[in-house]
């Protein structure tokens, strides 16, 4: 019964949100000369919203604004507005959906736009817009439904409506610091309304009253008697609900003298919490602990419990029925070896193909990583990442059985000259975005939040197609909740590939896969590890990608066997990503949302990247590393 109720209630907060997503814009055609693409004006306006849109500005602001260029009318203006309450990630993720939409034939001919969603306002033009309030561009939305069908009743709920988005525009014109506000007024016994208003910080008081006022009106005259409504301006918005579409809690103006308001009000907030109660028990107690005690394993080095495994009755193999499908670990099975153990071709009783990673008995890790990997993929579903059939724990063996991928890994093809020219422009390209998409999956749209830690060209694994499946994830750890980075005191991983603030000092997140994908981008593009030396001067990859960029001559990196299969925007646009994906400051690294957006998009514009000082001789890269496994 109760999960009958649990399961209404998330219809109906699903219902609620998503009746209320929305987005739309405003292109401003009144303008002369309209935009062209090849002018001075487009390329100032590009570096404009790529600078709205970085990580760095969203952080600490809920407004910004900016321009590019010296000499009208060349000059471009931008800036952004994010609804007070939303996180910076859900502010940038909405910037850059802004972004992509503009340039996306939204407003091909416009040097003046405005787009609005439900998290953010992103505004351009060619005049100068701080400090200039904006009431006149303004679009209305009305909920469809309304509020009765007695005429009454609409004037009544009306009336409170306009009561409350009263006192929210004085309470907002009044602070100067914030310049929004939001509450929640009782319309009768069982009803609430919820509301908000916001103005651009940079108005004056007496400009932002100005701007609600007209907007309140507005919402009477375009969606009297809905039970909601918004009027989005270009330098204010007002809206009001019957449910409550803010993340802020709730703090309502007066006390409620229902009894019977108040016992919905305990109702709810008990089955919150019971709610919470049950998503913290299977997430933080059925999905974190295992893992957590298999970190604080790794840190002491004590032995694995392998009677945890047992759990995992549906994945386990009997040891006999692995030797008797790999023909007793024959060396004619034999397809690979890893850090960890040798990798065996089988093929089980009912004709399926097998691929058996038996762990070394010698390896004092294998043993740790084999339960993090066991229980790590046993939860993850994906294209893009190598399936785990089960595992077999036996006197003396640990066993891991994973769906057979016919092509091997990629190193396999990218670093022998012999087997490179199979890998033409369109399928290296493919390979990039299916490893991409996989490491969004890891990152932020599987149950657990995965940093994998060890991405490298030989934990990609590819398919009798081509596709990239991601391999491997001995080393990876889980971080829970919101949590997007962590340290420790044991580095594990790969030279070439580990991220500058993950080798030297233990720390890793989510940005430090990002790094390590980018290194594989350059690989995949060029046919050369990050550790090969070109020509004098260039010690690395990296560095020799950075040179040729800052030349003006990025397509020297290039695998000379993508001459006749290149897409040049393409091959542009991968040696752009990859260098901002490698950069030093792991803030100015792109989300994997964002590496996947700009990959699939031809027309989101792409920040410039910043010199790394990672840069080093051979010499000092080795003492560097040397230096850190004597720590």
């Amino acid at each position: 019964m109760f999960f009958s109720f649990l399961c209404i209630g998330i219809l109906v907060i699903i219902h609620t949100v998503t009746a209320a997503e929305f987005q739309t814009h405003y292109c401003d055609l009144n303008i002369s000369s309209p935009i062209n693409n090849n002018t001075l004006y487009y390329s100032n306006l590009i570096q404009v919203l790529d600078s709205l849109a970085s990580d760095t500005s969203i952080s600490d602001n809920q407004f910004l604004h900016t321009s590019t260029g010296s000499i009208p009318p060349d000059i471009a203006y931008g800036l952004y507005l994010c609804r007070a309450d939303v996180l910076p990630n859900d502010c940038r993720n909405c910037l850059l959906k802004a972004r992509e939409d503009m340039n996306n034939n939204t407003c091909p001919f416009s040097k003046a736009a405005v787009f609005w969603s439900d998290n953010c306002m992103l505004r351009y033009s060619n005049f100068s817009m701080v400090s200039t309030m904006n009431s006149s561009t303004y679009i209305p939305e009305c909920n469809k439904v309304n509020i009765s069908n007695l005429d009454q009743e609409q004037n009544n709920f009306w009336q409170h409506a306009k009561n409350l988005m009263d006192r929210l525009a004085n309470r907002a014109s009044a602070d100067q610091k914030k310049m929004f506000a939001h509450d929640v007024s009782s319309y009768n016994e069982t009803q609430l309304i919820y509301g908000y208003v916001q103005c651009t910080p940079d108005l004056s008081g007496s400009d932002c009253s100005k701007c609600l006022q007209a907007s309140i009106d507005r919402l009477r005259e375009y969606c009297y008697g809905r039970e909601g409504a918004r009027v989005l301006a270009a330098s204010c918005n007002v809206r009001y609900e019957i449910y409550k579409f803010l993340q802020f809690s709730d703090k309502p103006g007066k006390k409620r003298s229902s009894s019977k308001l108040t016992i919905t009000v305990v109702a709810i907030v008990v089955f919150l919490v019971v709610c919470v109660a049950i998503c913290y028990f299977f997430i933080v107690k059925k999905w974190c602990r295992p893992i957590t005690n298999s970190d604080l394993k790794k840190e002491t080095g004590s032995n694995i419990d392998e009677s945890e495994m047992i759990t995992e009755q549906s994945l386990q193999f009997e040891l006999r029925t692995i030797e008797e499908a790999t023909n007793n670990f024959s060396i004619e099975n034999r397809i690979g070896e890893g850090g960890f153990g040798v990798v065996y071709k089988g093929i089980l009783p009912s004709g399926l193909e097998i691929a058996v990673k038996r762990l070394s008995n010698g390896s004092a890790q294998g043993s740790l990583e084999f339960k993090n990997e066991v229980v790590l993929l046993a939860k993850l579903q994906h294209r893009n990442l190598v399936r785990l059939l089960g595992f077999c724990l036996h006197v003396g063996e640990k066993i891991l059985i994973y769906e057979y991928v016919a092509n091997h890994s990629l190193d396999f093809f990218l670093f022998d000259p012999t087997k490179q020219a199979n890998l033409d422009w369109s399928t290296r390209y493919k390979i990039i975005r299916g490893i991409a998409r996989g490491m969004l999956y890891l990152h932020e749209d599987s149950r657990l939040r995965i940093i994998h830690r060890d991405l490298k060209t030989s934990n990609i694994l590819l398919d009798d197609e081509m596709n990239p499946k991601i391999s491997d994830f001995g080393m990876a750890r889980i971080i829970c909740g919101s949590q997007t980075r962590a340290m420790t005191n044991r580095i594990v991983g790969t030279y070439g590939y580990m991220s500058p603030e993950y080798a030297m000092h233990g720390h890793f997140s989510v940005k430090s896969d990002v790094f390590s994908l980018g290194v594989l981008v350059l690989e995949i593009i060029s046919g050369k590890k990050n550790t090969c030396v070109f020509q004098p001067g260039y010690t690395d990859l990296l560095c020799h990608a950075w040179n040729t960029w800052k030349n003006g001559e990025p397509f020297k990196i290039l695998d000379s066997y993508l001459v006749d299969s290149i897409s040049e925007n393409e091959a542009l646009r991968c040696i752009n990503i990859a260098l901002l994906c490698v950069q030093e400051d792991d803030e100015l690294r792109p989300s994997m949302a964002s590496v996947v957006l700009m990959l699939n998009s031809s027309s989101i514009p792409l920040l410039v990247p910043r010199k790394s000082s990672f840069c080093f001789s051979e010499k000092n890269q080795i003492d560097t590393i040397r230096a850190v496994g004597d720590t």
